[in-house]
């Protein structure tokens, strides 16, 4: 049933690994390989492992380990197949004991683990004795599984395979489980992966933010122990499904990237075109691929950002030649900035340099000019001119909504969110921006943008844009920021922090149409964006009937 159904569980959200798992729960639970009458019942195994435990004892090789609580019905998650028994890990398993490493070392600590695949990271660093870090304790051998202990949910699980040249040393975050003859280190190790054992290992763990489990609890684990020749054929069978799993997941890893090329490419024709006509015969290429085209998130995304590069170059909506010129709306802003300024009202703005034919990035429509923010409008930063920032008095009553660069950033276009507001002191040391102001990120968060959906302070790591009333709202200008976002970045300097300053703002070009074709454009952008988001609502429902038909499946084959 799950090989005829293995296309549905590929492309479900999730749905390989929900393989994964249910793979190993059907394995550890004797339901993958036929059981064997001839093979030798694991109750006489278990007798050998005792005997074996015993002499290592004797020996001194190992230390008796402490009674063990016998296991009570309610510790079992599950029904064994006849032949099976549950044992505690200790009587299937024993340490290597530890000790302080007086020679140098290959040191495997958490970091070291492949947790996807159980295996340890080839490249391990080798330490002196004398550097070794306090964790350093643990010894380890050919065939045992570690576990670490800490942040379980990870699964930081892995087999020791070989030998180390110098030994291995194992940090005491892990637990050590080294088989006794008789349990298949393979077999330990998938069960430990498998979700029985992590529900147990989760129910046990203490700690919210970095929870873990400590020995004394983590050794009362249980697990389920067949016969020796039937862990071989469940180890043998799990790891040809994972390899299939593997497969799985590689080829749908081929298919993202080509069909991201496919949408690259398909995308690519349409922000190359240089006319209306051009664009429009370019669509129709696109719109024979449309359904394969828009079958992913990601690539809907991509279309609505092409869509806004064909918008800001005039290739969305057609041009009127009667259309008043943009250069003359910039002249009328021009003049009421004059007026503005002799009354007093505002400031005189830097002088910008002119525009050279050598800084344009493409060339525009008949009746567009080019322009940066400050000719536009209002533009500056916001400001926070009080230390520290976090004083109460600042607050203290609230009064006046305070944004930051995260509300800027999760706002989707208008922020309609805020966690503090200043009281008469805070805004005496900022500034009330509008309802209606562009917000710009130049720290943290860069170049993301958003309209404010009230009358708002922010920090000085936000710009603010107020179009001029002759323009009207900043809806084209936040469209113009979405598709500028990735060239601003560019500009970012390399620091841990990256930002960027007004000054690289204040150079940014903008592509300003007529204002009438400004009002067409922000009109079918709106329709557009719209459906975008219609489409990304249908394909969401889809995928979660298709998560929903692959979880029935697993809850079903593990029935």
């Amino acid at each position: 049933m799950l090989l005829s159904n293995l296309d549905l569980l590929a492309t479900a959200p999730g749905g390989v690994t929900k393989l994964r798992e249910l793979i190993l729960t059907l394995a550890v639970q004797g339901k993958l390989v036929p059981q064997d009458p001839a093979d030798e019942p694991a109750s006489v195994l278990l007798q050998k492992i005792r005997a074996e435990k015993d002499r290592l004892i004797a020996e001194g090789k190992i230390k008796r380990d402490k009674p063990l609580l016998p296991i009570i019905e309610e510790e079992k998650p599950f029904e064994l197949p006849k032949g099976w028994e549950w044992v505690r890990l200790p009587e299937v398993t024993y340490n290597l004991g530890q000790g302080e490493p007086t020679t140098s070392f290959n040191y495997i600590d958490v970091a070291a683990i492949d947790n996807l695949k159980g295996l340890v990271s080839s490249e391990l660093q080798v330490i002196a004795a004398i550097d070794a870090p306090s964790r350093a304790r643990k010894n380890v051998a050919v065939g045992t599984v570690i576990y670490s202990t800490i942040r379980p949910y990870l699964k930081n699980i892995a087999l020791i395979e070989h030998e180390y040249n110098p030994r291995a040393i194992l940090s005491t975050a892990f637990a050590v489980m080294h088989p006794h003859t008789g349990l298949v280190p393979k077999y330990l190790l998938h069960y430990l992966r498998s979700q029985p054992f992590t529900e147990f290992v989760n129910s046990r763990a203490v700690g919210i933010a970095y929870p873990a489990i400590n020995d004394a609890n983590f050794f009362q684990g249980i697990i389920p122990l067949p016969s020796i020749e039937e862990q071989s054929r469940i180890v043998t069978r799990v790891e040809s499904l994972i390899r299939l799993c593997d497969a799985l997941e590689a080829k749908g890893q081929l298919e993202a990237m080509q069909h991201a090329q496919l949408v690259s490419t398909l995308l690519g024709t349409l922000t190359a075109s240089t006319t209306p006509e051009e664009l429009s015969a370019n669509w129709q290429r696109v719109a024979q691929h449309f359904d394969l085209l828009l079958d992913r998130p990601e690539a809907i995304d991509a279309l609505e950002q092409t869509l806004l590069q064909l918008a800001v170059r005039g290739l969305l909506v057609p041009q009127d030649p009667t259309d008043e010129p943009a250069s003359t709306l910039l002249q009328r802003i021009r003049t009421e900035k004059d007026r503005l300024i002799a009354e007093g009202k505002i400031k005189r703005d830097k002088p910008l340099p002119p525009i050279t034919d050598e800084e344009k990035p493409f060339e525009l429509p008949n009746g567009w000019v080019w322009a940066r923010f400050p000719e536009l409008g209002q533009f500056g930063r916001g400001k926070s001119r009080h230390r520290p920032r976090n004083d109460p008095v600042l607050f203290n009553p609230p009064v006046y909504p305070v944004v930051q660069t995260g509300e800027v950033a999760r706002a989707k276009g208008i922020i309609r969110e805020y966690h503090s507001k200043y009281s008469e002191i805070g805004l005496a040391q900022s500034r009330l921006w509008p309802k209606g102001t562009l917000c710009i990120t130049i720290a943290a968060n860069i170049a993301d943008a958003a309209v404010l959906g009230f009358d708002a302070c922010f920090p000085d790591s936000v710009v603010g844009f107020v179009p001029a009333n002759e323009i009207g709202d900043a809806s084209y200008f936040l469209a113009f920021m979405e598709t500028a976002r990735t060239h601003l970045i560019a500009f970012a300097p390399a620091t841990a922090q990256k930002n960027i300053n007004l000054e690289i703002l204040e150079s940014v070009l903008i592509p300003i149409p007529p204002q009438a074709e400004m009002s067409r454009i922000v009109t079918r952008v709106t329709a557009l964006r719209r459906l975008c988001a219609d489409l990304r609502q249908r394909l969401a429902e889809r995928q979660s009937v298709q998560a929903r038909l692959a979880e029935a499946l697993v809850a079903q084959a593990g029935a």
